[in-house]
Protein backbone atom coordinates (compact mmCIF):
# COMPACT_ATOMS: atom_id res chain seq x y z
CA UNK A 1 0.00 0.00 0.00
CA UNK A 2 2.48 2.72 0.73
CA UNK A 3 4.33 1.63 -2.84
CA UNK A 4 0.65 2.46 -4.39
CA UNK A 5 1.02 5.87 -2.28
CA UNK A 6 4.62 6.76 -3.08
CA UNK A 7 3.78 6.01 -6.90
CA UNK A 8 0.47 8.40 -6.76
CA UNK A 9 2.00 11.25 -4.98
CA UNK A 10 4.86 10.84 -7.55
CA UNK A 11 3.09 11.38 -10.61
CA UNK A 12 0.36 13.64 -8.69
CA UNK A 13 4.01 16.06 -7.99
CA UNK A 14 5.20 15.61 -11.49
CA UNK A 15 2.28 17.01 -12.43
CA UNK A 16 2.55 20.21 -11.10
CA UNK A 17 3.59 22.77 -13.87
CA UNK A 18 6.27 25.16 -12.82
CA UNK A 19 6.23 26.62 -16.54
CA UNK A 20 2.37 27.36 -15.82
CA UNK A 21 2.96 28.60 -12.48
CA UNK A 22 5.52 30.66 -12.62
CA UNK A 23 4.08 32.34 -16.06
CA UNK A 24 1.03 33.35 -13.70
CA UNK A 25 3.26 34.43 -10.54
CA UNK A 26 5.22 36.88 -13.12
CA UNK A 27 1.89 38.07 -15.10
CA UNK A 28 3.33 36.35 -18.61
CA UNK A 29 1.31 34.77 -20.91
CA UNK A 30 0.86 30.71 -20.60
CA UNK A 31 3.31 29.21 -22.09
CA UNK A 32 1.01 27.18 -24.26
CA UNK A 33 0.29 30.03 -26.24
CA UNK A 34 3.22 30.79 -27.80
CA UNK A 35 6.63 29.85 -29.24
CA UNK A 36 7.12 25.84 -29.10
CA UNK A 37 3.42 25.86 -26.88
CA UNK A 38 5.67 23.18 -24.40
CA UNK A 39 4.94 24.60 -21.01
CA UNK A 40 9.28 24.09 -19.85
CA UNK A 41 11.52 26.42 -19.12
CA UNK A 42 13.04 26.54 -22.76
CA UNK A 43 9.91 27.96 -23.39
CA UNK A 44 9.48 30.19 -20.43
CA UNK A 45 12.60 31.73 -21.43
CA UNK A 46 11.57 33.49 -25.21
CA UNK A 47 8.89 35.20 -22.88
CA UNK A 48 12.01 37.12 -22.41
CA UNK A 49 11.96 37.19 -18.00
CA UNK A 50 15.25 34.60 -17.13
CA UNK A 51 14.00 34.57 -13.83
CA UNK A 52 10.74 32.92 -14.29
CA UNK A 53 12.70 30.44 -16.68
CA UNK A 54 15.47 29.70 -14.00
CA UNK A 55 12.36 29.17 -11.77
CA UNK A 56 11.01 27.09 -13.62
CA UNK A 57 14.10 24.89 -14.45
CA UNK A 58 14.63 24.53 -10.60
CA UNK A 59 10.97 23.61 -10.22
CA UNK A 60 10.75 20.84 -12.32
CA UNK A 61 14.47 19.48 -11.54
CA UNK A 62 13.05 19.97 -7.77
CA UNK A 63 10.28 17.78 -8.09
CA UNK A 64 11.86 14.81 -10.15
CA UNK A 65 14.73 15.09 -7.05
CA UNK A 66 12.25 15.15 -3.84
CA UNK A 67 9.83 12.27 -5.20
CA UNK A 68 13.16 10.29 -5.77
CA UNK A 69 15.01 11.34 -2.44
CA UNK A 70 12.06 10.64 -0.30
CA UNK A 71 11.13 7.16 -1.96
CA UNK A 72 14.97 6.23 -1.24
CA UNK A 73 14.53 7.44 2.27
CA UNK A 74 10.97 6.36 3.33
CA UNK A 75 10.63 3.07 1.20
CA UNK A 76 12.40 -0.34 3.26
CA UNK A 77 11.19 -3.02 1.37
CA UNK A 78 12.12 -4.08 -2.17
CA UNK A 79 13.72 -0.65 -2.29
CA UNK A 80 15.42 -0.58 -5.79
CA UNK A 81 12.35 -1.35 -7.58
CA UNK A 82 9.96 0.95 -5.84
CA UNK A 83 12.49 3.33 -6.19
CA UNK A 84 12.40 2.72 -9.91
CA UNK A 85 8.70 3.21 -10.35
CA UNK A 86 8.57 6.53 -8.10
CA UNK A 87 11.26 8.09 -10.57
CA UNK A 88 9.32 7.19 -13.44
CA UNK A 89 5.99 7.48 -11.89
CA UNK A 90 7.16 11.36 -11.51
CA UNK A 91 8.59 11.67 -14.71
CA UNK A 92 5.07 10.50 -16.64
CA UNK A 93 3.49 13.44 -14.24
CA UNK A 94 5.46 15.76 -15.77
CA UNK A 95 4.90 14.50 -19.45
CA UNK A 96 1.23 13.42 -19.09
CA UNK A 97 -0.04 16.02 -16.43
CA UNK A 98 -3.48 15.13 -14.68
CA UNK A 99 -3.78 19.15 -13.87
CA UNK A 100 -2.75 20.00 -17.99
CA UNK A 101 -5.52 17.51 -19.45
CA UNK A 102 -2.33 15.06 -20.20
CA UNK A 103 -0.38 17.53 -22.00
CA UNK A 104 2.97 18.40 -20.69
CA UNK A 105 6.58 19.09 -20.68
CA UNK A 106 9.52 17.27 -22.76
CA UNK A 107 10.81 16.53 -19.40
CA UNK A 108 14.26 17.37 -19.49
CA UNK A 109 14.75 19.18 -15.96
CA UNK A 110 12.59 16.53 -14.64
CA UNK A 111 14.30 13.93 -15.49
CA UNK A 112 18.11 15.79 -14.44
CA UNK A 113 16.35 16.05 -10.83
CA UNK A 114 15.08 12.25 -10.89
CA UNK A 115 18.79 11.27 -12.37
CA UNK A 116 20.55 13.34 -9.57
CA UNK A 117 18.69 11.40 -6.77
CA UNK A 118 19.10 8.36 -8.20
CA UNK A 119 23.01 8.80 -8.13
CA UNK A 120 24.51 11.93 -8.07
CA UNK A 121 27.39 11.65 -10.60
CA UNK A 122 24.89 10.23 -13.01
CA UNK A 123 23.35 13.16 -13.13
CA UNK A 124 26.22 15.50 -12.85
CA UNK A 125 27.33 13.56 -16.27
CA UNK A 126 24.43 14.18 -18.26
CA UNK A 127 23.87 17.61 -16.66
CA UNK A 128 27.76 17.99 -18.37
CA UNK A 129 26.88 16.77 -21.61
CA UNK A 130 23.93 19.22 -21.82
CA UNK A 131 26.05 21.78 -20.90
CA UNK A 132 28.78 21.23 -23.44
CA UNK A 133 26.50 20.94 -26.08
CA UNK A 134 24.05 23.98 -25.41
CA UNK A 135 27.68 25.96 -25.81
CA UNK A 136 28.92 24.84 -28.52
CA UNK A 137 25.85 23.84 -30.48
CA UNK A 138 22.89 26.30 -28.90
CA UNK A 139 20.17 24.24 -29.32
CA UNK A 140 18.61 23.08 -26.26
CA UNK A 141 16.80 19.98 -27.85
CA UNK A 142 19.88 18.54 -29.18
CA UNK A 143 22.27 18.74 -25.67
CA UNK A 144 18.73 17.07 -23.82
CA UNK A 145 19.15 14.32 -26.70
CA UNK A 146 22.66 13.72 -26.56
CA UNK A 147 22.57 13.62 -22.37
CA UNK A 148 19.56 11.42 -22.94
CA UNK A 149 21.37 9.10 -24.91
CA UNK A 150 24.80 8.88 -23.01
CA UNK A 151 22.53 8.46 -19.66
CA UNK A 152 21.71 4.98 -19.82
CA UNK A 153 25.85 4.30 -20.16
CA UNK A 154 26.45 5.91 -17.17
CA UNK A 155 24.01 4.10 -15.50
CA UNK A 156 25.98 1.31 -16.68
CA UNK A 157 30.05 2.04 -16.12
CA UNK A 158 28.46 3.38 -12.94
CA UNK A 159 27.37 0.00 -11.78
CA UNK A 160 23.68 1.13 -10.97
CA UNK A 161 21.25 -1.46 -9.77
CA UNK A 162 19.59 -2.62 -13.07
CA UNK A 163 16.37 -1.36 -12.41
CA UNK A 164 17.90 2.10 -12.01
CA UNK A 165 19.52 0.85 -15.70
CA UNK A 166 16.07 0.34 -16.88
CA UNK A 167 14.39 3.13 -15.38
CA UNK A 168 17.33 5.56 -16.59
CA UNK A 169 17.00 3.97 -19.88
CA UNK A 170 12.89 4.20 -19.78
CA UNK A 171 12.93 8.20 -19.30
CA UNK A 172 15.88 8.53 -21.88
CA UNK A 173 13.91 6.81 -24.30
CA UNK A 174 10.75 8.96 -23.40
CA UNK A 175 12.64 11.75 -23.32
CA UNK A 176 13.76 11.45 -26.78
CA UNK A 177 10.12 10.53 -28.05
CA UNK A 178 9.25 13.57 -26.98
CA UNK A 179 11.91 15.46 -28.78
CA UNK A 180 10.08 13.70 -31.98
CA UNK A 181 9.40 17.15 -33.68
CA UNK A 182 12.70 18.66 -32.54
CA UNK A 183 14.05 16.20 -34.22
CA UNK A 184 12.59 16.91 -37.92
CA UNK A 185 13.59 20.52 -37.24
CA UNK A 186 17.06 19.34 -36.35
CA UNK A 187 17.76 17.65 -39.74
CA UNK A 188 15.44 20.28 -41.56
CA UNK A 189 17.69 23.16 -39.96
CA UNK A 190 14.69 24.85 -38.82
CA UNK A 191 15.39 24.44 -34.69
CA UNK A 192 15.38 27.13 -33.27
CA UNK A 193 18.26 28.14 -30.86
CA UNK A 194 18.58 28.92 -27.27
CA UNK A 195 17.76 32.42 -26.12
CA UNK A 196 15.78 32.56 -29.70
CA UNK A 197 12.47 35.28 -28.95
CA UNK A 198 9.12 33.70 -28.64
CA UNK A 199 8.10 35.32 -32.18
CA UNK A 200 11.41 33.61 -33.85
CA UNK A 201 10.64 30.08 -32.05
CA UNK A 202 7.97 27.17 -33.00
CA UNK A 203 9.28 24.28 -31.53
CA UNK A 204 11.70 23.85 -29.28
Amino acid sequence: MMTLVFVVLAYLLGSVSFAVLMSKAFGLADPRTYGSGNPGATNVLRSGKKTAAALTLLGDAAKGWVAVFLAMHFLTQDTQLLVALVALAVFLGHLFPVFLRFKGGKGVATALGVLLALNVWMGLGALAIWLFMAVVFRYSSLSALVAAGATPVYALLLGLPREWVWVSLAISLLLIWRHKSNIQNLLAGKESKIGSKKKEAQSA
